[in-house]
């Protein structure tokens, strides 16, 4: 029975073959969202009672006696608390109680009450939001959950839910305990025969690694998830059109998935809530009404690629999805956007996994997550933007109505990174920000009681006195937000006192007079830090930036290992204390703190840069290199920048700086063609003036290094014709991109460097290209200096260098000459440039000893012409 409730509270099911008990009606109130019931029954009151009108209560009273029973009733008690929390701040509708219902206690104060739980809720450093609707609720659930179970498995799957819709309360993600994922390996085995339970376990999972940036996991998890269900699905393309005049029919992406889970099943027992059927729900789903852009792609062929795994399915007509995997479909989604560069191309990856949920609607809650997501792609579009904002402008008008049962709404909430109501509201005044709607984004911030973001606007519309008023009269008690006005009215309207904010809230107000004073900066922060008891990690955070910003980097560096002490997820504090070290020559002690932002944030390429630069500078015992030329430095060490520069520009790629280190680096742990690659790269983003010419003619030598085509044949007898081109780093396995890189980026935008012909002369020797290799070596003498000397030139060692560039032509003329069936052609081309050059440095240089040279090298020329 145990397990069967554990299992129904987890999916929503509902216990319909189970007889009638305290225990399954208690179960089946809470699947049925029924959560007055279950909190205003004596079992959960027994829970639920303070010791003091004050205080929350400690939720570890005994109930029946029974371990067992004891275990299964806090479990499905603290479920109701958390699932009506979440109703109230997440869903809606509003909640029909209120948290003094619950406790019964004639002079509690419902105010002081949420007020001491909101203080309670905030962690590492970070406040939790101050409005939150009953945020009692939560901190019972918590209490409920912390004390030991010993008949409930899943109980460690509830605190991970716990965690999820805390972290969400907080300002910034904070680190979880490690208890809290390690508790999770047992339960993957517990639900494996169950489908849709190990897929929600892997997708929840994945949420949370997705909500403190942990990418990487995250998509595993969700790939995992996808597969635990038996989802089968497939980005892939089929021809269509987009917009009502497109004329030809172009590839379009499209996601084409097939369930393998019952979506007939009903997990929400209709007699439970009272109701004879469950129609199906949905929120608005507002049209686009363009006169350009149809509403969806029209697909006009019934079958995508025909290398699709998915063929069978017709993308203009696919079958409708089982809400758990359109969930996994959404997450997925928003993992495109957080494993992918920054660049165009992700939001159309994104669509179509967002087209494909919207295409048969579910669920309310899956369906509410799928819009919103379409409003943040279509929200940089010219033609879509208006319905981007009216769409979430709709999503959070129809929180508070009843359009759909409660039970409806939260069956898959904890699948979903579905944003609270403030959130909601938050994102929608951001985006009247965006589109300059200033008045509007304020009214919203205000009133969501948003201080920091109101002074944004006030400062945007170059009003930053207003912003420092605002503060100040919050900080001096002449303005009160609303929880402290609520606690005013209860204390009575007599009371002169400020009531006091609770010491998070209050140190994030001086930190915000730091940023808007400059002047008083330190001291506000200072002080932000000593009333917090030294917990705020946004004081140090902001302390630590203002000493970086000003150069005083050992301060800095004391402040921000305070920071990421308090809170280690915030790529940033790790940059800025990476970036002090680096100017206080600290190199082991950035490199860990490089080492930590690509951890949180694997797209940061500019951490990836700064990493390969510490490797560089730290030996394998991570201890400084004082020498940091090439050679001192370790080859494990050049080998790990290298791969550090490499991830970093698969987010930095426009980063030419980036990719002239990559080039260096990859030139020294030899992997020559992509040293290649980014030699190429550097030259297109900022032209001929960044040709390496040392990296260029090291390139040439390494192909020329190995055999010639007729010198492999002559020596192999490995049957394979590919054998001599497997080394991608030297001999005809290089030749491709040094060739690709001379002719089709270099040689198109150079024209007067002599060395750059003379590589590409030897580059086409080798390749017996006899007539390019000619060519080549008579465009590097015309830019040489015996090309380009003038005839009033003094320079004697000049001349003598130019002398060598004469000898170097006649001996390509005289090589290659014959091979180009020019007969004596080239031998009059040579005597002609002999003669000139002759010709403009005799009255300077006829005295010189190397003029002899010249005289011989022209009368064996005229020897060769005559006869």
């Amino acid at each position: 029975m145990y397990a069967l409730i554990e299992r129904a509270l987890l999916a929503a099911r509902p216990l319909l073959n189970l007889q009638p008990s305290p225990l399954v009606d208690l179960a089946r109130s809470v699947v049925a969202a029924d959560y007055s019931t279950v909190l205003r029954g004596p079992l959960a009151q027994k829970l639920l009672k303070p010791t003091r009108p004050d205080e929350l209560p400690d939720c570890r009273a005994p109930i029946t006696g029974d371990p067992a029973d004891d275990d299964a009733i806090r479990l499905i008690v603290a479920v109701a608390c958390l699932h009506a929390f979440i109703q109230a701040n997440w869903t809606g509708p509003d909640l029909d109680f209120t948290i003094l219902d619950l406790l019964q206690i004639p002079s509690a104060d419902e105010a002081i009450l949420n007020r001491r739980a909101v203080s309670e809720l905030a962690y590492g450093g970070e406040p939790a939001y101050h409005l939150t609707q009953h945020p009692a609720l939560l901190r019972f659930a918590q209490l409920l959950l912390e004390g030991p179970f010993q008949h409930c498995p899943s109980v460690p799957w509830w605190r991970l839910r716990v965690a999820l819709v805390h972290q969400q309360l907080l300002d910034e993600p904070t680190p979880l305990p490690p208890a809290i994922l390690s508790a999770m390996e047992p339960l993957t085995h517990v639900y494996a025969s169950d489908p849709e339970l190990s897929g929600r376990l892997e997708l929840e999972q994945g949420l949370l690694h997705h909500q403190v940036s942990q990418d990487k996991l995250a998509g595993e998890h969700f790939v995992r998830a996808a597969r635990a269900t038996g989802m089968e699905y497939e980005l892939t393309g089929a021809l269509g059109k987009r917009t009502k005049f497109q004329q030809n029919e172009l590839s379009q992406l499209v996601l084409l998935a097939e369930s393998q889970l019952n979506i007939d099943e009903i997990h929400v027992d209709p007699t439970a809530l009272r109701v004879p059927s469950i129609a199906l729900q949905i929120p608005e789903t507002l049209a686009l009404n363009d006169d350009t852009l149809l509403e969806q792609t029209a697909f006009t062929s019934s079958s995508p690629s025909a290398r699709a795994q998915l063929s069978h399915l017709d993308p203009a007509s696919q079958p409708p999805l089982h809400p758990l995997d359109q969930s996994i479909l959404l997450a997925m989604c928003l993992n495109v956007k957080n494993m992918s560069p920054v660049h165009g191309l992700t939001s159309e990856q994104m669509a179509p996994y967002v087209a494909r949920v919207i295409s048969h609607p579910r669920n309310w809650s899956v369906h509410t997550m799928a819009l919103l997501l379409r409003a943040r792609l279509e929200s940089n579009r010219t033609r879509t933007v208006e319905r981007a904002t009216l769409q979430l402008q709709a999503l959070i008008e129809q929180m508070p109505t009843a359009d759909a049962p409660v039970a409806e709404r939260l069956l898959y909430v904890h699948a979903l990174p579905l944003p609270s109501k403030w959130e909601m509201e938050r994102e929608l005044a951001a985006r009247f920000l965006s589109l300059g709607v200033v008045r509007s984004a304020l009214e919203i911030f205000e009133r969501l009681e948003m201080w920091e973001e109101a002074v944004k606007c006030w400062q945007a519309m170059d009003r930053r006195d207003k912003g420092i008023s605002i503060v100040r009269d919050l900080l001096e008690g002449r303005k009160a937000e609303a929880d402290v006005v609520l606690a005013r009215g209860k204390a009575g309207a007599t009371e002169a006192r400020r009531a006091r904010l609770d010491v998070a809230r209050e140190a994030k107000l001086w930190c915000l007079l730091g940023d808007l004073e400059p002047e008083n900066a330190v001291a506000h922060y200072e002080h932000a830090w000593e009333i917090s008891g030294q917990t705020a990690g946004r004081a140090v955070r902001s302390l630590g930036g203002y000493h970086f910003m000003r150069g005083e980097f050992p301060a800095a560096i004391a402040c921000l290992k305070k920071a990421v002490a308090i809170n280690p997820l915030l790529s940033r504090s790790w940059f800025i204390l990476g970036c002090a070290c680096m100017r206080v020559e600290d190199w082991p002690a950035a490199k860990a703190a490089f080492s930590r932002c690509v951890a949180i944030d694997e797209e940061d390429g500019e951490s990836w840069s700064n990493l390969a630069s510490m490797y560089m500078r730290t030996g394998t015992d991570n201890k400084m290199i004082e020498d940091t030329s090439a050679a001192t430095v370790p080859f494990e060490n050049k080998l790990l920048a290298y791969r550090a520069l490499k991830q970093g520009l698969r987010s930095a790629y426009e980063n030419w700086r980036m990719w002239y280190n990559y080039m260096i680096i990859s030139m020294e742990v030899g992997e020559l063609s992509e040293a290649c690659r980014a030699l190429g790269r550097v030259i297109e983003s900022r032209g001929a003036e960044a040709v390496d010419e040392d990296v260029l003619e090291r390139l040439v030598n390494a192909v020329t290094r190995g055999p010639t085509a007729e010198e492999a044949e002559a020596a192999t007898t490995d049957p394979d014709p590919t054998t001599s081109a497997r080394n991608a780093n030297e001999g005809r396995g290089l030749l491709r991109p040094v060739q690709h890189l001379l002719e089709e980026i270099v040689l198109p935008r150079v024209s007067s460097s002599p060395r750059v012909f003379r590589a590409y002369a030897r580059l086409m020797t080798w390749e017996s290209r006899w007539g390019d290799a000619l060519q080549a070596s008579m465009d590097a003498y015309r830019c040489s200096a015996a090309g380009t000397m003038e005839r009033d030139e003094t320079d004697a060692d000049k001349w003598r260098d130019a002398i060598r560039d004469v000898e170097d032509v006649v001996d390509a003329l005289r090589n290659f000459g014959p091979r180009t069936g020019g007969k004596s052609k080239w031998r009059l081309q040579a005597r002609s440039i002999v003669r000139t050059f002759m010709g403009k440095t005799r009255a300077t240089f006829e005295e010189e000893g190397e003029w002899r040279k010249l005289e011989e090298l022209a009368e064996e020329l005229k020897d060769t012409v005559n006869n």
